[in-house]
């Protein structure tokens, strides 16, 4: 539809109103007449318009191969122009009467002597129209021009159809007068027919004489006065019986008075498919789709003897045959025209609601039925001609809300037109439609190329020549071929069912049949391939066969095929074939009966006397007998098997046969079935024999189908964001990944990497994508072979796959299926595929006007049924409904009042929406479906109905409910710069169509979040914290752990808040925050889309998901730096304020530390802190007086709060950001052990803690000071260490009033854990932790839970409880793996090489698996960073192999972590680490009398008794190994008198000496009150794992669990 500042239309027009608007007054006001076609004449003036350029503005759009995106700019331009052009005829009082292509026809009909008035007034609108819109420059480059001709006299109008369907012709000397004065005029002129020029006021016009007695050019009008002109009009209006009344509207047709009988003659004039849509109230700009169908042009030219109503006769018969035809085949009759020499029918297949399988095949055969049809049947028939594309067009209404049409348009509906030209009297198809169609090669002919004008490359063209039985058999082949590099996946069941039907065959010898039924894509050919192969290399003879839908029509082709293929003919060469059959039916059939298989193999054996004397019948049965007889005889030399591909086009013979032979000869037949499928008699009933077995094949599992788009690509990895886009589309179907990853390789949107490169790090942000995918886990193992390149890809910056167009193959597949809903549903889906791959009911309800709450449900419903949707499997609390809600409506309460607005969310209060479904959350079901259903979206409707999303969602923006809401980047709204909350309100598009619910939508309906729209909740919480700020207390340790056991032991849920909302967060990324950054990046909103993604970036850190953070902000990356257009809107570059600047490299240097891009990350958090105005120094004597300036000054520097509580919002978001980039540099500088790194490092944990101290939030307080506790305990300072954790946990009293100060608790928690690990108090701290993770599994907080896990697996471990060790570690392996987090990962890994070491015979995870992790990640960055980690894994890997006696493995690992032992700290993880080196050291020295180590240097022993004196001046703040290692020093001291000392005996006496380390005075004593006490049962449950495994070794641990709580 036409938009812009025009006619306004209300918001819902009666049904006979839209009718009106698609069809001319001429019908409207039209007296009720009979069924036949009737002439009706009458005097008239005709005006044609002749848009020029436009079909090669077309041909433009075509050669640039983007079909969708040039069709929608192809038919926003038309509409634009073509709309004004109409406004304007109607404001002159003309009657639209057609819009065909390129032509708009008016017409004003008036009486004989008024036509010389008239006349003038139409000359004076071709004037004004070539004056305002003549020409139209285009940004392509081609300019739109219009030539115009005019024509008056007798016009004869008549109607064709039957009772349902009708079609208006206007023909007549005059009608081709009109366009015998379009084709005269040139651009920019206007031509008048001759009998126009003889009926007008001539004096009044300046024209010139083109031909004599032909035609006039019109160059001016002879008015010279306006005023003249004026009074002229309103005489002309008088003639004009139906012009406009009111100024509301430019049509009386309008404004007319509801009528039953008028609305049912309107309706048989429009086709009906837009009629069930105007009748469910779909408004206007809901019916225009973009989709590919197949085109038919019917051109008949009659003899110019044929009376103007016997012509009418023929065109009627011919319409009643080729509507009935083509809607047999599921095709429409669009449209009707005249021309001077005959007749056009335009004929659409696969319009809305219409799409059908083998729908090229359809039309193709229905033209041909047609062009037969009109030769035979009518009389005055001179030349049919008929031409067929099928390529993508714009289907949708076109012109002004008063009067448009409905039409196709696009390039190839050009070339249909020009083929009817260049090929008469044919049936003549482009290339796709023959390659679409699938029919036999026979049934066309390739025709010479023609120049076509405005078409540079049509391409080649085909005649069909009808469905022809050609004289031969098919050919032996498979739709697939095996391919080796890539294993069949997740098809073990129905290759079993394969196994047992030979094993059965062989010993019952019979017949077996194995049929394998799934949808399409589903890889029955593959499996039949795979199937091919195992049979071949068992010696088995394989007869392979692959049928199509017109074999269906050939009686006894499968038998004669496939016997063809037996006696090895169907490859041989003509002349050849008699004597290689004879060779093979001799000794086996009688030589008279050789000539039975003269018709069945075309030979020609001499005919015997015993063949002549049978008839038919005796000869077929006769021929079913030889070849049970051959087959017999084979089989007991060979195995034999048949392989029949899509057996569902098998004719009925050939089933009947086989049916007996299955009965009667021990042969295999494997065969494939594609439902839904309706089989013959005979088909059934075989299908019921005991012999033969149904198979249905499933889909692939998620996990296999990301492995094959990794052999698809080449890769041994995806990233998250192409997984995602692969499941969403592809929903286990074979077919689906395998045409997508092909169709991602020809976009070339994807980046490879060699995964075998050095791992190095990056200085750049830009470059990170490789080192992104690295640092996740495989979808693969990379391959062993050193010789063979391994990689990795991504995917390209500045492309967004969710915008990634379907390839035309997938399309065609998805839109089938949507044709098969009804109307109502499509429409359901069509808008839910706008809101995402999942969607809330609220929001689609939203989106469909005029729908109550109980259509929507029943249609859901049904769809659900239908397994098009499905509901999503959230919480049992609706994500959308959070208790944030009833706060945000409190605070914007007023403004809502003032404007009369109604809120988006009140539909979520409605409980009728709620009640059935608890979620009130779904997702698509079915594949393609959602991105097909988004691609038919005309573009600027798209972007309305995303902006539509986007404003409905961003009130939901924001933490969940039991985390009582607030930004994801804390204070974010309060710190952005008002500009840019009040600028960008760039208006796009203005909708006024009919019925439109989307009136004046423009981007100021979109801000960014509002201070006011969060003041609320988030004061309520700051107020909270200062309250309890304002106290002083002064607890002890004893008083703290005796809080947290009371609030773990409360059962009430109004005053536990571990059981009471958990935290939604995670859905809130995934249902408001993820969609919503498309809805902004869609609709153009780029100051939105960077708000947003910093939020979702924040959102999945918040979560520890890394790689969607990075995900995130490389999107906001490609907004700074790439300004980009989204089709033809232009997209501006985004402006960010310095906050949002600062939080983006913020963010960014998180993601690099975790990524273990170190120089990087310090650099980012460096940047943020400049921007945050608080510099961090760069050399040491500027960390010497930062130092003291922070130590002694800084008290000087802290200001009063403002008054203003907006401004200080602002403050507190600055200080808060500060606070986590100084953290950040704290621990990247803790990574490295040089001298200058911990001064570094000092400094920042000073500012970091003099920051929270001004920030006054006691939570944020209590972090630090666990953060400054950690840090004192790797730097070895045991005083400070205590010191911190006491000051924490004094400060700690808002622990459970929020979510930040449960989180706060929880981080005490495990640093005290922590503590007690390192002093070796162990049943304390395996207390703590099972407490702490008790709290950090309420909060969701993986990354804190990890570390929990870490420590109470460490503690479990040195005392020796082995199998709490075993449960704590599947806990943690249910916890990563759906991470892939690979440090955590390495964790893991390295307490499994523990367990194996000393676990006592447990086992965890097998240590190949351990050493496969390390070999294929131990290069990556986030690895190499690590060194406290990676020296106790390659110290554990070491010492493994030392066991084993495989010293150079030993040497490897161990020269590994002579490297690393000097860049470790005093952490638990270094100190542990320490510690398995020191028995790697003392390993070696007991060995070197044994000759086992040949290069050991004299200094060694020196050099091991040095490393212990370090371990003990470094780790002095782990003292729970000091006792091992003073033991291992003793053995050390000792060597020298003892010579002879075993591996094992290390081992033991490391096994045995775990129970008397001395700790403060105490023998750490095993405890075995745990093993039995494991039947008891914890008030809190531990985990939820995935498997019922994790949950049985769960319920163990809960036990454990109850021990210490």
């Amino acid at each position: 539809m036409a938009t812009g500042e025009r006619e306004a239309a209300p918001p819902l027009w009666p049904v006979e109103a839209r009718l009106a608007a698609l069809l001319p007054d001429l019908l409207v006001f039209r007296k009720p007449r009979g069924s036949e076609p009737e002439l009706a004449t009458a005097q008239g003036v005709l005006l044609g318009v002749h848009v020029m350029g436009f079909t090669a503005l077309m041909d433009r759009f075509s050669l640039t191969c983007k079909s969708e995106h040039d069709m929608d700019k192809l038919a926003h331009i038309f509409s634009y122009y073509i709309s004004d052009i109409v406004e304007h005829v109607l404001c002159f009082g003309g009657d639209i009467l057609n819009i065909t292509g390129n032509v708009l026809l008016a017409l004003w009909t008036v009486e004989k002597n008024q036509l010389s008035d008239i006349i003038t007034l139409v000359a004076k609108c071709s004037l004004e129209i070539q004056e305002k819109f003549g020409i139209y420059h285009t940004r392509e480059g081609q300019d739109l021009r219009l030539k115009i001709g005019l024509s008056a006299g007798r016009i004869s109008q008549v109607i064709i159809g039957d009772e349902q369907r009708q079609y208006l012709l206007v023909i007549g000397r005059d009608v081709d007068g009109v366009q015998l004065a379009q084709r005269l005029a040139q651009a920019n002129e206007i031509v008048l027919s001759w009998n126009c020029w003889k009926l007008c006021e001539q004096y009044m016009f300046e024209v010139e004489i083109m031909r004599e007695d032909e035609a006039v050019k019109l160059r001016d009008m002879r008015i010279i006065n306006p005023f003249d002109f004026d009074e002229h009009f309103d005489k002309c209006l008088d003639y004009l019986p139906h012009y406009r009344t009111s100024a509301e509207t430019l049509r009386t047709a309008l404004e007319l008075d509801p009528n039953s009988a008028l609305e049912q003659t309107l309706r048989k004039y429009i086709m009906k498919n837009l009629l069930k849509k105007i009748d469910e109230g779909q408004p206007m700009e809901y019916v225009s789709e973009f989709r590919t169908v197949t085109i038919v042009l019917v051109n008949l030219e009659f003899q110019k003897t044929a009376w103007m109503l016997h012509l009418c006769h023929l065109i009627q018969e011919a319409a009643l045959y080729i509507s009935t035809v083509i809607e047999k085949g599921g095709g429409q009759l669009s449209r009707i025209f005249m021309f001077e020499k005959g007749c056009m029918f335009l004929c659409v297949f696969g319009l809305p609601g219409d799409k059908k399988p083998d729908e090229c095949a359809h039309a193709l055969e229905s033209s041909f039925s047609i062009f037969s049809f009109c030769w035979e049947n009518l009389a005055e028939t001179k030349l049919v001609s008929i031409s067929i594309t099928n390529g993508p067009v714009f289907c949708g209404l076109v012109g002004a809300v008063a009067r448009h049409e409905y039409t196709v348009i696009g390039p190839k509906v050009s070339l249909v037109a020009r083929m009817i030209t260049a090929y008469p009297g044919l049936v003549s198809c482009d290339e796709v439609t023959y390659l679409r169609s699938m029919l036999p090669a026979y049934n066309f002919k390739k025709l010479p190329e023609k120049m076509m004008k405005n078409i540079s490359n049509p391409g080649k063209m085909y005649e069909y020549l009808g469905h022809k039985r050609c004289i031969m058999f098919g050919k032996r082949h498979l739709a697939r071929t095996r391919n080796e590099n890539h294993p069949l996946l997740d098809r073990e069941k129905e290759l079993e069912a394969f196994t047992l039907a030979q094993q059965w065959c062989v010993q019952q010898k019979k017949g077996q049949a194995v049929l394998y039924e799934g949808g399409k894509g589903y890889g029955k050919s593959q499996l039949l391939a795979e199937i091919n192969f195992l049979a071949q290399k068992k010696g088995q003879r394989v007869l392979p066969l692959k049928l199509k839908e017109a074999d269906s029509q050939q009686c006894f082709y499968v038998i004669q095929t496939l016997m063809a293929i037996f006696f090895e003919i169907d490859i041989c060469p003509a002349y050849y074939r008699q004597e290689c059959l004879h060779r093979h039916l001799h000794g086996m059939v009688d030589e008279p009966l050789h000539c039975l298989f003269n018709d069945l193999f075309f030979v020609k054996f001499p005919l015997s006397f015993k063949v002549s004397h049978m008839d038919d019948l005796a000869r077929q049965t006769k021929v079913k007998e030889c070849f049970i007889q051959v087959l017999q005889e084979a089989v007991r030399e060979t195995p034999l098997i048949f392989l029949i591909d899509e057996a569902q086009y098998m004719d009925a013979a050939s089933w009947e046969f086989l049916g007996t032979l299955l009965s009667s000869v021990p042969i295999i037949m494997v065969m494939t079935l594609t439902p839904p499928v309706t089989l013959c008699g005979w088909a059934q009933h075989f299908l019921q024999s005991p012999q033969a077995i149904l198979v249905p094949i499933s889909k692939l599992a998620a996990t296999s189908l990301l492995r094959m788009a990794c052999w698809e690509l080449g890769v041994v990895s995806i990233p998250q964001e192409l997984q995602i886009y692969l499941l969403h589309r592809c929903f286990g179907i074979p077919l689906y990944c395998e045409v997508l990853c092909q169709d991602l390789l020809s976009k070339d949107i994807l980046l490879f990497h060699d995964l075998e490169k050095e791992e190095e790090e990056n200085s750049k942000w830009e470059t990170l994508s490789a080192n992104a995918i690295k640092s996740t886990m495989y979808s693969i193992s990379p391959a062993s072979s050193e010789d063979q390149e391994v990689y990795v890809c991504t995917v390209k910056g500045d492309v967004n796959l969710d915008t990634v167009l379907l390839p035309p193959l997938l399309k065609e597949i998805a839109v089938n299926q949507l044709d098969q809903l009804s109307p109502e549903e499509q429409l359901l889906v069509k808008c839910a595929a706008i809101i995402g791959h999942s969607f809330h009911i609220n929001l689609l309800h939203h989106l469909l006007p005029g729908w109550d709450k109980n259509k929507l449900l029943h249609l859901l419903g049904a769809l659900v049924d239908m397994h098009v949707l499905r509901w999503l499997e959230l919480p049992a609390e609706s994500m959308l409904v959070p208790s944030i809600i009833d706060i945000i409506d409190q605070t914007k309460e007023k403004k809502k009042s003032d404007t009369g607005s109604a809120s988006p969310l009140s539909l979520q209060k409605e409980p009728s929406l709620q009640k059935e479904h608890q979620t009130d959350v779904l997702e698509f079901g079915m594949p393609l479906l959602r991105e097909a259903a988004w691609e038919l979206w005309p573009k600027e409707q798209q972007i309305a109905l995303h902006l539509e999303c986007a404003c409905f969602l961003q009130d939901l923006a924001c933490r969940c409910g039991s985390c009582h809401g607030g930004d994801f980047v804390p204070f974010h709204r309060f710190a952005i710069c008002s500009t840019k909350r009040s600028g960008g309100t760039f208006r796009f598009c203005t909708y006024k169509d009919t019925g439109s619910v989307l009136t004046q939508v423009t981007t100021d309906k979109l801000q960014l979040p509002s201070p006011q729209d969060s003041f609320h909740f988030q004061e309520k919480t700051f107020r909270s914290q200062e309250t309890f700020s304002s106290k002083q207390h002064s607890r002890t340790e004893e008083e703290f752990l005796e809080q947290v056991n009371k609030k773990l032991a409360q059962t009430s849920p109004e005053k536990d808040l571990l059981t009471t909302k958990p935290c939604r967060c995670e859905e809130v990324l995934k249902l408001v925050l993820s969609p919503l950054t498309q809805h902004c990046l869609v609709v153009g909103e780029t100051n939105c889309a960077f708000y947003y993604l910093l939020e979702a970036a924040a959102a999945s850190l918040d979560l520890s998901d890394n790689y969607m953070a990075f995900f995130y902000l490389k999107k906001a990356s490609s907004l700074l730096s790439q300004p980009s257009a989204f089709s033809f809107l232009k997209k501006h570059k985004v402006k960010i304020c310095q906050f949002e600047e600062a939080t983006f490299c913020r963010l960014r240097s998180e993601v690099c530390f975790n990524m273990g891009q170190i120089t990087l990350a310090k650099k980012l958090a460096r940047q943020a802190l400049r921007l945050l105005k608080r510099n961090f120094p760069w050399t040491w004597i500027g960390v010497f007086f930062q130092t003291f300036l922070e130590k002694y000054w800084h008290s000087c520097f802290l200001s009063q709060p403002p008054n203003n509580p907006s401004e200080n919002k602002k403050k507190l978001a600055v200080l808060q950001q500060r606070v986590h980039c100084l953290s950040l540099l704290w621990q990247l500088y803790n990574l490295e052990a040089t001298a200058s790194s911990r001064r570094f490092a000092y400094l920042a944990t000073l500012m970091q803690k003099n920051s929270a101290e001004e920030f006054a939030n006691e939570a944020q307080v209590v972090s630090t000071y666990v953060d400054l506790s950690q840090f004192s305990q790797n730097m070895g300072d045991r005083e400070k260490w205590l010191h911190c954790e006491q000051i924490a946990i004094q400060k700690n009293s808002l622990c459970w009033f929020s979510r930040e100060g449960l989180l706060a608790t929880a981080q005490l928690m495990q640093a005290l854990a922590y503590t007690k690990l390192c002093l070796g108090h162990l049943d304390v701290s395996i207390k703590l932790g099972f407490q702490a993770h008790e709290i950090c599994r309420h909060l969701k907080k993986p990354a804190l839970e990890n570390l929990v896990l870490s420590v109470l697996f460490r503690s479990a471990f040195l005392k020796k409880k082995f199998d709490l060790c075993v449960h704590v570690l599947e806990s943690q392996w249910a916890l990563i793996s759906q991470g892939h987090d690979i440090l955590g990962l390495a964790c893991f890994y390295s307490a499994c090489l523990d367990l194996l070491l000393y676990g006592k015979g447990l086992l965890c995870r097998p240590f190949g698996e351990c050493l496969r992790f390390i070999q294929h990640y131990g290069h990556s960055c986030v690895l190499t960073s690590q060194s406290n980690i990676m020296l106790g894994v390659h110290s554990s890997l070491a010492m493994w192999f030392a066991q084993n006696s495989q010293w150079d493995q030993f040497d490897h690992h161990f020269s590994k972590a002579c490297w690393l032992v000097k860049r470790t700290n005093a952490s638990l993880f270094g100190s542990h680490g320490f510690v398995r080196f020191l028995e790697c050291h003392v390993l070696m020295l007991q060995k070197v009398p044994e000759g086992v180590f040949m290069h050991v240097s004299p200094e060694t022993p020196s050099q091991t008794l040095q490393y212990f004196k370090e371990f003990f001046s470094r780790c002095v703040t782990c003292p729970v190994y000091h006792q091992w290692v003073s033991e291992l020093k003793a053995s050390v001291m000792s060597c020298g008198k003892k010579e002879s000392m075993s591996l094992t005996n290390t081992i033991r006496s490391f096994d045995t000496s775990l129970t008397r380390i001395w700790i403060e005075g105490e023998f750490l004593k095993e405890n075995n009150s745990y093993e039995k006490n494991l039947g008891i049962q914890s008030k809190h449950f531990f985990l939820e794992p995935l498997c019922e495994r994790h949950k049985e070794q769960s319920q163990i641990l809960r036990s454990s669990q109850k021990l210490y709580l």
